[in-house]
């Protein structure tokens, strides 16, 4: 039996972040790996000679600049590729929308679809951008808690209104309708365009269980343009190397602080005793013990999986949390690149390098979302697509690409059918779809792999397949995440912390739920030390 003062379950982004940042304040910390590759969904892996894929998350733009630098992950080997045109959106009647980096660019481009929308534009991303000033602070601080009430949840509760004070009254406004709205009714609120607003709709669906209509996804939408990782505000962009790059980045950060750590240790139970957390069992039977665990696992993975009881109450709100997925991803090797017919050319150009958007209206997205809560996989679905090669050619051999495709909706709950079953027809229909855009799809495919959504539960333990951890709605968002009354990373259990998606802020690689956690068992532990 070996011991260590922290035991980090999952060697995901994390709980690798959280490992570095323990180690860094003097813990000796071990991490443990059920995979035998790190990162979580954040992973690169080889599944066919000479192609590097980004298995599931794909993208990179949350990351926060202040871990970037703590961790010296540009030293450690992580950069970021970032995109330009930032998307391609192509429509049936062979006009498309690109968004570039440049403001003069984008805003000729959305002219030649409205020009009151090209001179919305920059307000939009003005307005967006000193919201997210706002709230950036936030996303790595410790939500106050109504439900515990001690004084520093006060004093959080006194800070967050003196920081909605900083809000201009208009802004204000915006930052209500953000938090309430459905995707739809913000874009409405600002432009004309169809197409545009098609375009930008995308952010507030992305791995959501609701389309473009549905209330809370104008929050989601706003959640994908914080980021600053890629440089400019809302701007994402390609991991040199695939998105495994993120956790290597910070395993080797991690390690150079004296963390240890393991793959293919799959943690099977939580040691409790007498309320406490005193360390974990492995699979192989191997007790690791510790006085301090942290848990990067989901919370229903984590209470409803490894711990062996735990309080009624709590019980209840973690299994009360929504965990159904309704997305699927495609990974496909390439010959060649596709020639779209809203952008003909088969070398690479633009409409290759940007993320494409296949969902030309909101009602197009609205009906594929009704496909899913109906049980059923969208007959049409939203496609977002990215060709990775574009930037990073190491990812393929020579003159081959490979190809991202993020599917929505294909929803855990089948109402018929299993998706083991399923899922190569499903995909034939994907590319159909993606065919009807770019004709020569289908003859440029050496290999394909497709990752269900009970396929993302069994091989990145997502429960119900669901990327974020849990849904990322009003409800389930600041002090009501994960549950309420537990939003500062504890748990019912001494000793026993939380520090993956499920907590404030939520999905994304972003890290600042590892950072946030890693700050507060460190406060515990100096309080111990008193």
């Amino acid at each position: 039996m070996t011991s260590y003062d922290a035991v980090i379950i999952g060697g995901g982004h994390n709980g690798l972040v959280t490992a570095a940042y323990l180690a860094r304040a003097g813990l000796r910390v071990l991490v443990l790996e059920r995979r035998s590759v790190l990162g979580g969904a954040a992973v690169t892996e080889e599944p066919w000679p000479g192609f590097k894929i980004s298995t599931a998350a794909y993208l990179c733009g949350l990351l926060m600049p202040r871990i970037i630098s703590d961790l010296g992950l540009e030293r450690h080997g992580y950069e970021i590729l970032p995109k330009d045109p930032a998307f391609f959106s192509p429509f049936p009647d062979g006009r498309a929308l690109f968004v570039w980096r440049d403001d003069r660019k984008t805003a000729e481009e959305i002219g030649r679809f409205s020009r009151r929308d090209a001179e919305r534009y920059p307000m939009y991303e003005a307005v967006l951008e000193r919201l997210a000033r706002v709230v950036d602070p936030w996303l790595l601080r410790t939500p106050p808690d109504p439900v515990r009430r001690r004084w520093r949840d006060l004093a959080g509760f006194a800070r967050l209104g003196w920081d909605a004070l900083r809000f201009p009254p208009r802004d204000f406004v915006q930052a209500v309708r953000i938090a309430t709205q459905s995707a739809r009714d913000f874009l409405d609120g600002w432009f004309e365009s169809p197409e545009l607003k098609a375009s930008l709709a995308t952010d507030g669906v992305i791995g959501a269980r609701g389309g473009p209509s549905t209330p809370g996804t104008a929050y989601v939408l706003f959640h994908h343009c914080m980021g600053q990782a890629a440089g400019k505000r809302g701007l994402w962009g390609f991991v040199r190397g695939g998105m495994g790059g993120v956790a290597q980045a910070i395993a080797a950060s991690a390690r150079q602080q004296g963390v240890e750590i393991r793959t293919e240790a799959e943690v099977a139970r939580i040691l409790v005793r007498e309320g406490r957390a005193e360390g974990v069992v492995l699979r192989s039977g191997e007790e690791v013990r510790a006085p301090i665990v942290a848990s990067s696992a989901d919370p229903k993975v984590t209470f409803l999986g490894l711990v062996p009881s735990i309080d009624g109450d709590f019980r209840r709100e973690v299994e009360a949390i929504r965990t159904e997925g309704v997305a699927m991803k495609i990974n496909l090797a390439l010959d060649g690149l596709p020639e779209f017919t809203a952008a003909p050319g088969g070398s690479p150009g633009p409409q290759h390098r940007a993320t494409i958007h296949i969902g030309p209206t909101m009602d197009y997205i609205d009906r594929a979302w009704q496909d899913a809560q109906a049980g059923r996989p969208s007959a049409a679905p939203f496609l977002e697509v990215t060709i990775p090669t574009t930037y990073d050619p190491s990812l393929a051999p020579p003159g081959k690409h490979v190809m991202n495709i993020f599917v929505q909706y294909a929803p855990y709950r089948l109402a018929e059918g299993h998706w083991d079953q399923l899922k190569e027809t499903y995909a034939d229909r994907v590319i159909d779809s993606l065919a009807q855009y770019a004709p020569n799809i289908k003859d440029r495919i050496i290999h394909r792999q497709v990752v269900s959504p009970l396929d993302l539960e069994r091989n990145f333990s997502l429960t119900g397949g669901d990327i974020f951890h849990g849904e990322m709605t009003l409800d389930r968002l600041f002090f009501m995440r994960p549950v309420p009354g537990w939003a500062d990373y504890r748990t019912p259990i001494h000793g026993l912390y939380l520090c993956g998606s499920g907590t404030h802020p939520g999905g994304g690689v972003m890290g600042a739920p590892g950072y946030n956690a890693a700050r507060e068992i460190l406060r515990d532990a100096a309080g111990r030390r008193k």
